[in-house]
């Protein structure tokens, strides 16, 4: 079966502008250097690629599913493009799901998940440019602000638009940030040494104190 049984999907163009879209919006935030940040940002494109492909081009994960979707939600037009917001179908929501708690979420998971690079990336490049630690702005609530953003805006487009292949994915992406996060502490001590050690005793990794 190809994508030209689903009149809703095939929208190639879609797919491609949509990509190039959120990943030149997130590379403005990042610009990545080194190896690393290369690696974890073509990782988090790869994320969008895969996401955008079944939103718009082929609908994977409801094709996979389409047996178990017709026996559990009989009547309903498994290939339409609104039932690709699969959280809404699996409690059985009707209306436009555009304007669903889950849609909703998804905009302010990543809309704040972008807000929170923005903000990184203002720190982490004056801190560059002098040879400092970042220990402003969200450096000085959690040490790792930038993949904090990452994985809240992968999130954001799971509770949006969930398929196998990104569930799939989204546990492997946080695995790699919090590797990378590690390896990048190391070299961060061995560069600053007491003075990174002053900082992590008081600032956490990922999840900030609710009382500073």
């Amino acid at each position: 079966m190809t994508t030209t049984s689903f009149p809703e999907y095939g929208l190639w163009p879609l797919v491609a502008v949509n990509s190039l879209i959120f990943i030149l919006f997130a590379f403005s935030f990042v610009r990545p250097k080194t190896k690393r940040d290369w690696r974890s940002f073509g990782a988090f494109s790869a994320f969008l690629v895969a996401l955008f492909t079944e939103m718009y081009g082929f609908p994977l994960t409801i094709f996979l599913l389409s047996g178990w979707l017709s026996e559990r939600f009989p009547g309903i037009d498994i290939f339409s493009h609104n039932q690709g917001h699969l959280l809404e179908t699996f409690l059985g929501w009707g209306g436009n799901p555009h304007f669903g708690p889950f849609h909703i979420a998804s905009f302010i998971v990543i809309l704040a998940g972008f807000a929170l690079l923005s903000a990184a990336w203002r720190v982490l490049y004056k801190a560059q440019r002098e040879h400092t630690l970042a220990i402003e702005g969200p450096y000085a609530r959690i040490r790792h602000p930038q993949y904090v953003g990452f994985v809240l805006i992968m999130f954001g487009f799971l509770l949006q638009w969930p398929t196998l292949l990104t569930i799939a994915m989204f546990p492997l992406l946080v695995w790699m940030y919090v590797r990378l996060a590690k390896h990048e502490e190391k070299i961060t001590e061995s560069e600053f040494g007491d003075a990174w050690h002053a900082c992590a005793k008081h600032t956490p990794r990922f999840v900030p104190y609710l009382r500073h």
